[in-house]
């Protein structure tokens, strides 16, 4: 009896050390997410989970620039037609089997085909000017892609996150009736379970290999999973966030940056604020009657202190950046450190010239959290009515004003631009011609014309003149007023080393927990 008492609490012992030994991380999530299909019926939240779990043959780099991942090199042939890739030969899925060009060549028809609801499909189809028209794979390590003109975005569109980095999954992640069942994937996580509304969880992917590189490096770079299981758990109050970083029942999440001061006071808490290529911007209606005069919206511009707007809006967080380039870019130089002059005496000058007499100018915003648009809205307000501008705010909920942004129905407003890595992308979110898309803000014909160069040209200096061209372009036409980068404000306790989200997004590899 003795011996099985003593042989009892050997074991029981020996699987407390073993519970004591797994690591065990728990991130909050401000929504539950939306699917487990990448680039499928997602939003940001949902990318920030699943691009742990997937990858792309290739994916963006800290600077914005699209490096192999799941490829070992990509090739691309001299009229910018064909894209061979050669795919490591190390990479497993989460269900052991080994990558191989099978794979690739599956999970592209799948996301070629309209029922899987592929967020870029029409980037890829013809339909927004770029169409693969084939795809080969000579043998089990090659695959070759063939488009129907040279394009500087290919590469760039299929690292995109919103795509779900184009990630390559296996065969057994659709069930035998062809739905969806679940990710099995190449990343350094993969899926265990999504309880809807409360959480997801995450294991420690050990067969993982991770690509070449001496540490973070955006999507690629080195990536080695640490953490046995990690768990996002769905937390969208604000308050009960704060409260679970200071009881240790959530290990990391995202916070108000109104709340950073506060935070920032507990000792066992790490706060990190991440800028990210967002951006926060004033729009003007071109289209307007009032508005479309240059000199006017050039005196705005000049009438504004960017430091006094961003550290109002921004918690004291952010720093003014007038760049459609966001400020980690390789393309991002001294000429796109080049901004708006704040000038009174030339805002006045302006105005007196410009055909404002006195009309009031509705600046449309809305109350969104963490989104700083009122903020922005009525520290604009106050600065404008210094020089005799009337600007009236109108709120409005965000889906409505999202409806009036779509159909150009404003004067100004204050808007945030999702995040766009490179700058061509970065401009044509608000660039184009308005007969066509009316969301759009800038239609310099002189502009589009370099945008459209930009997407074709793959050389990096010809494409650095493009942009800076463009930069200087858009100060002097003040079609809109990018203010300022966006970024995430992150909250770990101190026992979570190594952390280092970008993009807005959690990245899980690397990461530790001390002793």
């Amino acid at each position: 009896m003795k011996r099985m008492l003593v042989t009892a609490i050997v074991v029981a012992l020996s699987m407390f050390g073993v519970a004591q030994a797994a690591t065990r991380v728990t991130v909050a999530l401000t929504a539950d997410i939306r699917s487990t299909d990448p680039g499928v019926n997602r939003d940001d939240n949902t990318d920030g989970v699943i691009l742990n779990i997937v990858e792309g043959l290739v994916g963006y780099g800290e600077g914005g620039d699209v490096k192999p991942l799941l490829a070992k090199t990509v090739d691309v042939s001299p009229d910018g037609l064909a894209y061979t890739f050669k795919l490591r030969p190390d990479v497993r899925f989460h269900n052991g089997e080994t990558l191989n060009s099978s794979d690739v060549i599956w999970s592209w028809n799948r996301y070629m085909d309209p029922k899987t609801g592929w967020r870029c499909l029409a980037d890829f189809d013809g339909r927004n000017g770029l169409k693969v028209v084939s795809v080969e794979a000579p043998d089990a390590e090659t695959v070759i892609m063939h488009i129907d003109h040279a394009s500087a975005m290919f590469l760039d569109t299929m690292a995109r996150t919103d795509c779900g980095m184009t990630a390559i999954l296996n065969k057994a992640s659709i069930k035998a009736d062809g739905s969806w069942d679940h990710p099995i994937g190449t990343g350094p996580y993969k899926f265990v379970d999504w309880k809807r509304g409360r959480s997801v969880t995450l294991a420690r992917f050990e067969s993982y290999v991770s690509p070449a590189g001496a540490g973070f490096d955006g999507y690629v770079g080195l990536k080695t999973p640490h953490i046995d299981n990690i768990e996002f758990q769905v937390v969208p109050d604000p308050a009960t966030v704060k409260l679970a970083l200071s009881t240790k029942s959530i290990n990391i999440a995202q916070v108000l940056s109104s709340d950073v001061k506060e935070l920032k006071a507990d000792p066992n808490l790490v706060v990190l604020s991440i800028p990210d290529s967002s951006k926060n911007v004033l729009l003007f209606q071109t289209k307007d009657p009032l508005l479309a005069d240059q000199k006017l919206r050039r005196g705005i511009a000049a009438a504004l202190d960017y430091e006094q707007l961003v550290d109002m809006a921004g918690d004291g967080l952010s720093r003014p950046n007038n760049s459609a380039v966001f400020q980690g870019s390789i393309y991002f130089d001294d000429v796109q450190r080049e901004g708006f002059k704040t000038d009174l005496s030339e805002a006045q000058k302006l105005l007196r010239e410009s055909s404002y007499k006195g009309q009031t100018i509705k600046l449309i915003a809305n109350k969104r959290s963490p989104m700083p648009s009122f903020q922005v809205a009525v520290a604009t307000q106050a600065m404008l009515q210094a020089i005799g501008v009337n600007v009236e705010i109108e709120v409005l909920e965000w889906a409505t004003q999202l409806d009036r942004y779509n159909s150009g129905n404003y004067q100004m407003m204050s808007f945030s631009y999702s995040g766009r890595l490179d700058p061509a992308m970065s401009y044509e979110q608000f660039a184009g011609d308005k007969t066509k898309q009316l969301r759009k803000v800038w239609d310099n014909p002189k502009a589009l014309a370099l945008i459209d160069r930009a997407e074709l040209v793959s050389n990096q200096d010809e494409r650095r003149k493009i942009f800076d061209a463009l930069h200087l372009m858009a100060l002097n036409d003040a079609p809109l007023l990018t203010l300022y980068n966006g970024l995430t404000v992150w909250v770990h306790n101190k026992l979570i080393s190594d952390f280092k989200p970008w993009e807005g997004k959690p990245r899980l590899w690397n990461m530790r927990v001390d002793d």
